[in-house]
C-alpha cells in the first residue's frame, strides 16, 4: 500500500482529535487524484444491488476462495496490515448468496434488508446506491480493519480490493498467534462478554482496541463466534457490539467453521 496515498485517505477523515467533519472536503482535488490513482481511493460510485450481487458471484466463482482469504487475514497478525482482516467476513457473508435481484422475494421481518436472501445472511443492503462514497468505508478498513462489515458494498469493495493483493505469505509466528486467538477463548469465563475476550487477546497479537473490536466482529460475521442466545442483554462496555453483542465465553467457538476456514493451519 502506497504510504502516501494512505496517509491522505487517512487525514481526510481523521485527525488527532478524531473524526474530522466535512469528509472528502478536507481533501485537495491534487491529493485525491494521487490516491485514486494509487486505488486507494474512489470516485462516487452509482450501482445497484443486482449488479453488486453479480459481481460478487463472479468474485467467488472466479478470483477468490477460502484460502486466500484465510492467507489475508493471518499474514495481517504479526505485519498488522488490518486491511486484509475483514476479507474473511465479507466472503463469509456473501459465499452462500445466489444470483438474485432485489425484489426477486422480500423479507418478511426485514432485519438488516427488505431483500430476503440478504436478510437472511444478515447483509445490510439497498436497492440502488447513488453517488455513494466509498472513501469512508476504506478509510475504516485501512485504520481499524473494517466496521460496517455486513454491508452489502462494504463487501464487494473489500474483496474487489483484496482479490488485487499478491500471494501472501504465512509465517509460523502467524499460525501461533491464531491459536494463541483460540486458546484464549478456551480460557473465557463462562459469562465473560465479548469485551472479556477483547482484554484477552490484548497481549497475542500486535493490536489496539478498536482492532481488536474489529476482529470480533469479523470472527462473529465469518461464524467462528456464535452466541448461544440471541436474548442476552449487552453488558457494560461491550454494547457497541454488533455480531457478537450476545456472545458469552460459555459459547466457545464453531469447530467446524474454524476448521473449515483455518483447517490447513490448526
Amino acid at each position: 500500500m502506497d504510504s502516501k496515498a494512505k496517509k491522505i485517505l487517512t487525514s481526510t477523515f481523521w485527525s488527532a482529535s478524531g473524526w474530522k467533519q466535512g469528509g472528502l472536503s478536507n481533501c485537495s482535488a491534487e491529493d485525491f487524484e494521487y490516491a485514486k490513482n494509487k486505488g486507494l481511493m474512489f470516485d462516487p460510485l452509482t450501482i445497484t444491488h443486482d449488479e453488486c450481487i453479480s459481481r460478487l458471484r463472479q468474485i467467488h466463482e472466479e478470483e477468490m476462495n477460502r484460502e486466500k482469504v484465510a492467507k489475508a487475514f493471518l499474514h495481517s497478525l504479526t505485519t498488522r496490515k488490518v486491511y486484509l482482516r475483514s476479507a474473511l467476513s465479507s466472503w463469509a457473508l456473501t459465499r452462500e448468496l445466489c444470483l438474485h435481484a432485489y425484489r426477486d422475494k422480500q423479507a418478511e421481518k426485514p432485519m438488516y434488508s427488505s431483500c430476503a436472501y440478504c436478510n437472511d445472511n444478515r447483509l445490510m443492503s439497498d436497492e440502488k446506491y447513488i453517488n455513494y462514497d466509498l472513501n469512508v468505508l476504506q478509510f475504516e478498513r485501512v485504520k481499524w480493519g473494517g466496521v460496517r462489515h455486513n454491508h452489502l458494498i462494504y463487501c464487494l469493495m473489500d474483496l474487489e480490493m483484496v482479490s488485487k493483493e499478491p500471494e501472501l505469505v504465512v509465517t509460523k509466528e502467524d499460525v501461533n498467534i491464531l491459536k494463541k486467538m483460540i486458546q484464549a477463548i478456551y480460557e473465557c469465563d463462562k459469562q465473560d462478554a465479548a469485551r472479556g475476550l477483547e482484554k484477552r487477546w490484548k497481549d497475542v497479537f500486535p493490536s489496539n482496541k478498536h482492532e481488536r473490536d474489529s476482529v470480533l466482529e469479523i470472527w462473529g460475521y465469518a461464524g467462528m463466534l456464535v452466541a448461544g442466545s440471541d436474548f442476552r442483554k449487552e453488558r457494560g462496555r461491550g454494547t457497541d457490539f454488533m455480531s457478537v453483542a450476545t456472545w458469552r465465553g460459555e459459547d466457545g467457538y464453531s469447530l467446524e467453521q474454524m476448521e473449515y476456514l483455518f483447517g490447513t493451519y490448526i
